[in-house]
């Protein structure tokens, strides 16, 4: 993430992907010197003065009210999301403390543990993965605890072919850590993920400075296991009581679905990744 002022860095990444006529503009005659919006139309049509725009851009001003806000959020065409995100950086502070007490933590792993079907992780503010289920080690073997999920997913080949719609995946988890970890520039741990990123994900360095947020959300992924073959999984994110920053992310499969059939089959992989035997099985689950 740039070293500077992340709302002038936001309002600036977001006026150069919009068009005068993508705002109802004309655009005049002759070559436009700017990509996207001039700072003076983003001003017009916001309703505020040039003058002001400006020191928001150059971070001479950091805190505009929420009026202007979400004026500037009307003027950008920005979604649900990234209005949501905007105001975040209008009100950042300093970086949130660590999150959860190690033994939530531990009674959480508990929670997860007990899931013979749901692929879950317990994760960080920064996409960290904190604890896992042995469900989920079986479905995504790259995964391991330590490990953070948007660097494993931009980085290793093996995620590529897991999820057959990457490239739109791939777009929202970016858009999702930036609204995570964009108003905390400061933090240590956010700026060494972005430096790794930039250095090892062409995938990164393509849309990190657009500045899209995703949010939090569910929806449905389509895999292709290298055992077990295709499924698709419903997932959703779902916030950990008492802590800002920890999440759990679990996978689910619809009932009677032939995907509750291959998550079934995946669950029971031993180490190996080869089938477990009834024995296996009867040891793992003695219930």
């Amino acid at each position: 993430m740039p070293a500077g002022h992340p709302l002038g860095d936001y309002l600036r990444a977001r006026r150069a992907l919009l068009q005068p006529a993508d705002v109802g503009l004309d655009a005049g005659p002759g070559h436009r010197r700017v990509d996207g919006l001039r700072r003076s139309e983003v001003a017009q049509i916001a309703g505020i003065s040039t003058e002001y725009y400006v020191k928001l851009e150059q971070g001479q001003e950091t805190r505009p009210t929420d009026q202007v806000v979400e004026a500037l959020s009307r003027a950008l065409r920005l979604d649900v999301n990234a209005t949501i995100y905007l105001h975040a950086l209008a009100r950042m502070g300093p970086s949130p403390a660590a999150g959860l007490p190690t033994t939530a933590v531990e009674r959480t792993r508990w929670l997860i543990d007990s899931w013979p079907m749901t692929p879950a992780l317990i994760l960080d503010r920064h996409f960290d993965i904190v604890a896992m289920n042995h469900v989920m080690s079986r479905l995504i073997d790259s995964y391991r605890v330590g490990l953070n999920v948007t660097v494993v997913l931009l980085t290793r080949p093996a995620m590529r072919q897991l999820y057959t719609e990457w490239e739109a995946l791939s777009a929202r988890t970016i858009g999702l850590f930036r609204a995570r970890v964009g108003p905390h520039p400061d933090d240590p741990r956010t700026q060494e993920l972005i430096d790794e990123m930039t250095r090892d994900s062409a995938r990164f360095r393509d849309l990190w400075n657009r500045h899209d947020i995703a949010g939090m959300s569910e929806g449905a992924h389509a895999m292709r296991h290298p055992v077990e073959g295709v499924l698709t999984l419903h997932y959703q994110h779902l916030p950990l009581i008492g802590s800002d920053d920890h999440t759990i992310f679990v996978y689910y499969a619809a009932p009677g679905s032939s995907s509750e059939a291959t998550l079934a089959r995946i669950a029971a992989l031993d180490e190996g990744g080869s089938p477990a035997t009834s024995q296996d099985a009867g040891t793992r689950d003695p219930d």
